[in-house]
């Protein structure tokens, strides 16, 4: 199968599947085009006059162009649909991602508060997982055209097995703002600083390992 189809198979189920597990509130209308140019700040974005909807409010390239892998220290970009790029998903509870992980990258252990996920490896090999409230992991080895569940405000990864060759995966998630908190970065890297004290009590570590590993995640 050709690159291109997957891509385009791949999306089209994430669409579905990601459209039938809404997180968000269901909406009033139709649809509800983003005005991003509005000051007036509300629970999501207010809607432009219907009667001025196109079909270019619906449709987006935002994932057609790889990601800058290097541009952080674990080698992944996460390029997201939202209402700038796709202003006709304002209120209709879904976010699309096109995750880029460079040879050995990682997209390191984090958390969407507002959404569970489903991504399917494109290209490469992928080892995910998850951790449940019960603090048992849960992983799965991704090829080409497999898939697999995150729960939402589980935290989990994405990790690239191939040493030589990048890898690629599309993500659907069921709310419009998602939210993501990178566990390692959230906790050393806060502003301001969760304090010394508390870092070292939670993880068994000394002072001069809270200073290394905030230094390490550019703290």
């Amino acid at each position: 199968m050709k690159p291109t189809s997957l891509f385009l198979q791949s999306l089209t189920c994430l669409i579905l599947s990601v459209g039938l597990s809404k997180s968000d509130p269901d909406p009033l209308q139709d649809y509800c085009i983003a005005n991003t140019k509005s000051e007036f700040f509300i629970n999501g974005v207010p809607c432009i006059n219907p009667k001025l909807a196109s079909s270019s409010h619906f449709t987006t390239s935002a994932l057609g162009k790889p990601g800058n892998t290097k541009a952080n220290f674990f080698g992944f970009n996460v390029t997201l649909t939202n209402i700038v790029n796709l202003p006709g998903l304002n209120t209709l509870g879904l976010t699309m991602a096109r995750v880029d992980i460079e040879a050995d990258g990682l997209v390191p252990p984090h958390a969407h508060p507002r959404a569970s996920e489903v991504t399917i490896c494109l290209q490469g090999a992928l080892l995910v997982g998850f951790v449940d409230t019960s603090n048992r992991l849960l992983t799965q080895q991704l090829r080409p055209g497999d898939s697999f569940v995150f729960p939402k405000g589980a935290i989990h990864f994405l990790y690239n097995m191939d040493s030589k060759n990048k890898a690629l995966a599309v993500s659907g998630l069921n709310s419009q703002n998602p939210g993501v908190q990178i566990a390692s970065t959230a906790v050393f890297t806060s502003k301001p600083n969760i304090p010394d004290e508390v870092l070292k009590k939670a993880f068994q570590i000394t002072g001069q390992d809270v200073a290394r590993i905030r230094r390490n995640l550019g703290g």
